[in-house]
């Protein structure tokens, strides 16, 4: 073989592989010709593959449900900026609905009337049409019942808690619960998928957990979970333990700074509690300007309205079980809630991806008001 045939054979080689290189895609970046202006890039981008649910809820001036809206009279923004509705429905979407219940010893004589919510919360919340799990907490987690459709199931589970220590990792609870509903189908422009949905009934009161509120809120916002949370009272725990026993025990102290429940609705701040929040860093405010600020600072502790921060953040609600309003009347006004609000989804374009991400949802009559969730948080990559 001669020395020019060699020489040949390799320039043919490297003008052939070349061809292959410039039919293909650059990887990197190209040197614009003379004379030759650069394409632009679109400003309107989707922030990754994200699919945002929110709930909404639009009540009259008597506080009544108004349910004979359209998608034409939302209008629905993403940090201001204007967004395409892709899915639309009143109360129509299956729940997949994860039971978050207290065992703690805490509560251990309000767990009799927790035992017997099992068929108000199959039949009022979950729905002929959805499907349900259940996780109880004190100082572990316990996993009771892992996703299943048959009412009776769910009715079982909740009759048979069993009391547990004192424990009370409320927020590691919430985690687990998240997580299991991120793996359920949700509904989109082209699947029914189902609303996740996460009931909680507890304390206002978190002990030993691993994850911080704002933590798991990040999260359980990206996963399009609405949280639904009854509160109920250690303090009347107490009560009806020292009203059975023959002798009365001394109060629990709750240490300062911390809160065992929220204070009953219309009592008003104290100078301490005011200080507290402003010594935190906390804005003295409603629930969901503490929602915000809670999702903004993740790392930070919380030591009041965790549930009603909670539920504040994901568009859902948060009720109290006082001595004047039952168990299952809270439970019921959930239920009715779920299964009789508008769900919108949109993939978020044009918009910042980095970041809090503002929700903002209008309507085209005046004469009603609106809730939802008032937004979602993007971390950064590799956070």
């Amino acid at each position: 073989m001669t020395q020019a045939w060699k020489i040949s054979t390799v320039l043919l080689v490297a003008a052939l592989a070349a061809a292959g290189i410039h039919a293909q895609a650059p990887e990197g970046p190209m040197t614009p010709q003379p004379g030759v202006e650069p394409q632009k890039a679109p400003t309107g981008f989707k922030v990754q593959s994200l699919l945002v649910n929110t709930p909404v809820t639009v009540r009259n001036a008597s506080g009544q449900m108004v349910h004979n809206l359209e998608a034409s009279n939302f209008r629905i923004l993403d940090n201001g900026v204007p967004q395409k509705i892709t899915h639309f429905d009143l109360g129509g979407d299956p729940i997949s609905l994860v039971v978050v219940v207290e065992t703690s010893s805490r509560i251990a004589t309000i767990l009799p009337e927790i035992r017997k919510t099992g068929i108000l919360i199959s039949q009022t919340v979950m729905g002929p049409t959805g499907e349900a799990a259940v996780i109880g907490f004190d100082s572990r987690i316990h996993k009771l019942q892992d996703f299943d459709d048959t009412t009776d199931k769910l009715e079982y589970t909740l009759s048979t808690l069993e009391e547990g220590d004192d424990g009370s990792r409320l927020f590691d609870a919430m985690s687990k619960a998240v997580e299991m509903l991120k793996q359920r189908p949700e509904a989109s422009a082209t699947d029914l998928g189902k609303r996740r949905v996460m009931l909680v009934v507890s304390e206002a009161h978190d002990s030993g957990s691993e994850d911080k509120l704002g933590e798991v809120l990040r999260r359980a916002q990206l996963a399009n979970v609405a949280i639904y949370a009854v509160g109920v009272s250690g303090a009347k725990a107490d009560l009806k333990r020292n009203a059975n026993d023959d002798y009365k025990k001394p109060p629990r102290v709750t240490p300062e700074g911390t809160y065992s429940t929220p204070p009953p609705p219309g009592t008003v701040q104290t100078p301490t509690t005011e200080l507290q929040q402003q010594e935190a860093g906390m804005p003295a405010a409603g629930a969901m300007a503490l929602a915000v600020w809670v999702i903004q600072h993740a790392k930070d502790k919380v030591t009041t309205k965790q549930l009603e921060i909670a539920a504040a953040a994901t568009g859902g609600v948060h009720a109290s079980a006082w001595k004047h309003e039952t168990l299952e009347k809270v439970i019921d006004e959930i239920g009715g809630e779920l299964h009789a609000q508008y769900t919108i989804t949109y993939a978020p374009m044009g918009t910042d991806g980095e970041g809090y991400h503002e929700i903002t949802v209008e309507l085209d009559r005046k004469d009603l008001t609106v809730r939802a969730r008032p937004g979602y948080y993007l971390s950064p990559p590799g956070m």
